[in-house]
């Protein structure tokens, strides 16, 4: 991945994967709204071990290629009652976010977030117009 080294920005619905230390993974989907650099939004994932859906809010930062958050789970319970600290790096076209997840020393991991093309959902928004 080519890291960026400007600021671009980074609304939209991303789909993503944090991984632990042991291999296991979570798939989640983000919705992020970069204001200025000042990021906000609010994820969605499965709980496998109450079979139901977690919620989150996030807020952080974008800035000059990488990218700072905090989630913090809606209903927190044992499991997620902890606020997590994501940092990663924006790829050159703006598509991917890579980095590590941190709760605590002991308690971290990495985690991918992608997204589609900035310029292919422009084009297909200006193409849907035409018609």
């Amino acid at each position: 991945m080519s890291v960026q080294t400007s600021s671009q920005n980074l609304t939209g619905i991303w789909n993503g994967l944090y991984t632990y230390r042991d291999g296991t993974s979570t798939s989640f989907v983000a919705t992020l709204i970069d204001g200025g650099g000042s990021l906000t939004g609010i994820t969605h994932e499965p709980d496998a071990r109450a079979g139901a859906t977690l919620y989150a809010s996030l807020i952080g930062a974008n800035h000059g290629g990488t990218v700072t958050f905090t989630k913090t789970y809606d209903q927190p319970d044992r499991y997620h009652r902890n606020p997590v600290h994501y940092e990663g790096a924006v790829s050159s076209d703006g598509t991917e976010i890579e980095g590590r997840w941190t709760i605590s020393k002991r308690t971290s991991g990495k985690f991918l977030m992608i997204r589609a093309a900035p310029r292919a959902a422009a084009i297909g928004r200006s193409k849907f117009a035409e018609v």
